[in-house]
């Protein structure tokens, strides 16, 4: 049996696991993030990997980006601070543990998950978006994540699509995630003066006949829908798969997504729309990351 470990380095915890070839979860370690200094984390990384007692082939690492993927760099990551930007993650810690290190942005390695042994398995052309505290995206052609030239293929959240739109930190006003993120729904209702705590209470309203928060969510599910419409004409996936708590937790999120691209496409193209819910649980990143650990090895 062969072994690889998945990391999942978040803004709150790190998730260090150890994964057999069959892609089964055998050990997992978590521990809180030290956000300022990445020193203090590798080192708890090595300790994790060496207490697994397991010869491994090598190590995948999922990181929310933006991230140099051509020299394993982390840079401006929103929620990692101080010594991590510009930090060179995986040389460090190949330097630690003295094993092939392999780092992905998070969103694209739940899609490499996803096109591995989730929802887009039978399909050689994934597309995947987490809609979740923000907003991501990943495209995996034949089991291999598309980069592009530069490492930057769908970095979506900042992609405009309404003039002077919503702003919500760092995002440009208007772009994707400023719009149909659970944070940005969140935002959006409280400046409107609704008393919510996250999005799904949003919906809650808007179920309700709440007109402010019906318009908010309406909002979410129609952006989404253009931006999918476009991704449909551009890539011509075979699947769309939706992940992140916003598509996996308000009923009936998906499926109003789907018919909306639908009405935004070719005639000849709306029996190919494929948009569905991931199937895979919240370890979809740790999956990828240990699917992209095997695929290098």
């Amino acid at each position: 049996m062969k072994y690889a470990v998945a990391i999942d380095i978040g803004g709150t915890n790190t998730r260090v696991a150890l994964i057999d070839e069959n892609y089964y979860i055998c050990q997992r370690i978590q521990f809180p993030t030290d956000t300022e200094n990445p020193y203090v984390t590798m080192n708890q990384i090595q300790e994790a990997i060496y207490s697994f007692e397991k010869d491994i082939i090598g190590v995948g690492i999922s990181c929310p980006g933006p991230l140099d993927l051509m020299v394993g760099k982390i840079l401006t990551t929103p929620n990692l601070h101080g010594k991590w930007h510009g930090f060179y993650v995986s040389k460090e810690l190949e330097n630690l543990i003295h094993k092939p290190v392999y780092l992905e942005n998070d969103a694209n390695l739940a899609a490499l998950a996803e096109a591995v042994i989730g929802e887009g398995k039978d399909s050689n052309i994934v597309q995947y978006l987490t809609v979740s505290t923000g907003l991501g995206a990943g495209l995996v052609i034949n089991k291999e994540v598309f980069q592009g030239a530069h490492g930057f293929a769908n970095e979506v959240a900042n992609t405009c699509l309404w003039n002077n739109g919503p702003s919500h930190g760092s995002i440009y006003p208007g772009g994707i995630e400023a719009i149909c993120s659970g944070t940005a729904i969140e935002q959006r209702a409280k400046q409107a003066g609704l008393t919510v705590a996250h999005a799904g209470e949003v919906n809650d309203l808007a179920l309700q006949g709440n007109k402010d928060a019906k318009e908010i969510m309406d909002d979410a599910k129609v952006y989404l829908a253009n931006y999918i419409a476009g991704l449909q004409a551009f890539v011509d996936p075979e699947i769309i798969i939706l992940g992140g708590s916003v598509a996996l937790k308000i009923p009936g999120f998906v499926e109003e997504v789907e018919n909306l691209v639908k009405e935004k496409v070719y005639s000849v193209m709306v029996p190919l729309v494929k948009v569905r819910k991931s199937t895979l649980s919240e370890d979809s990143g740790l999956l990828g990351a240990a699917c992209l650990a095997f695929s290098k090895a």
